[in-house]
């Protein structure tokens, strides 16, 4: 299968890494020159923790020349999601597929509004990353799982194809009938550890030594399953503590919040489509969700820091 990963940060290089691993025919898209150099001299540089690997893939700043996918998945950060999908109009033929697998809601909308909705798939992955230098990519695969479906939950041959795709490479995949809800979900265990990685700049083994910072994130976890009972969307858990506990499972202590991420490389984070989500829906179903709101202005306020005084000193 031909797949462009459009996006090739931390997730976008593990992910794609993989597939290109399990034999996949995978091409990067993304800005980062640095990153798309060095992949392309020596292969994209993975490591699992205890050993260090190298699988080729090819790297490109643009979408220009390789022609349409199989399959593009999508791995910009959500607020870049129409411009990329806009800007990749190359890559899509006929029977492309278009996946995202980013963070927040709304993704899957925005895309469709641009390629048409019979062309997407919805998808939520457990998979984590880390971007150690350029080229170089710690990957939290072992025992992750992806859920992927249509956006109407049925169960087609082409959804079947993408998830066996994703098994041959061993990143373990289901088909969901409820790929909405599992949205929501994975919405939910990055609200319970994003803003608040971001914010406190603790990596996960400080976070979750910490009861003060757990109480948080429980609250703002039922806050978010208040909104979601309210939309009608079937949640796997309605319990705040397993968003938490599910967030750290399987990672290292020394594993990074992508907000987190953002921060300490200067750009903007996600948060919006994150713990925002859960305060424009909430508003929108009259459900109070003042922790989110707290934790979106916090962040917020250190993104502006960022644009408006790091660099002057």
């Amino acid at each position: 299968m031909k797949i462009c990963m459009l996006g090739a940060g931390a997730l976008g290089s593990t992910i794609g890494g993989t597939l290109a691993k399990g034999g996949s025919e995978v091409y990067f898209i993304d800005q980062w020159e640095e990153h798309i150099n060095k992949i392309n001299e020596n292969g994209l540089k993975l490591t699992d923790g205890k050993e260090d690997y190298f699988v080729n893939v090819k790297g490109k700043t643009s979408p220009e020349g390789i022609g349409y996918a199989d399959l593009v998945i999508v791995l910009v950060k959500s607020f870049a999601t129409k411009t990329a999908i806009e800007n990749a109009s190359s890559i899509i033929g006929p029977n492309t597929l278009v996946m995202s697998l980013q963070n927040g809601l709304g993704n899957e909308e925005v895309i469709a509004e641009v390629v048409g909705k019979e062309r997407v798939l919805g998808g939520k992955t457990y998979v984590g990353g880390v971007l150690l230098e350029a080229g170089y990519v710690s990957a939290g695969v072992k025992g992750k799982y992806t859920y992927i479906g249509e956006l109407d939950g049925k169960m087609t041959e082409r959804v079947k194809a993408v998830a066996d795709e994703f098994n041959k490479a061993g990143l373990l995949c289901e088909v969901s009938d409820n790929i909405t809800g599992m949205i929501w979900d994975k919405l939910l265990i990055n609200v319970a550890t994003g803003a608040l990685s971001g914010i406190t700049r603790l990596p996960y083994g400080g976070l979750y030594d910490e009861p003060r910072i757990k109480a948080c994130a429980v609250a703002a976890v039922q806050e978010g399953i208040n909104v979601a009972k309210a939309a009608g969307v079937k949640l796997k858990s309605e319990d705040p503590e397993y968003a938490w506990n599910a967030a750290s499972e399987g990672l290292p202590p020394t594993f990074k919040a992508s907000i987190l991420q953002s921060i300490e490389m200067g750009r903007p984070t996600e948060v919006t489509f994150i713990n925002g989500s859960v305060v424009e829906w909430g508003k929108k179903y009259g459900i109070p969700t003042p922790v989110n709101e707290t934790l979106v202005a916090c962040v917020t306020g250190i993104e502006r820091w960022l644009k408006d005084y790091a660099n002057k000193q």
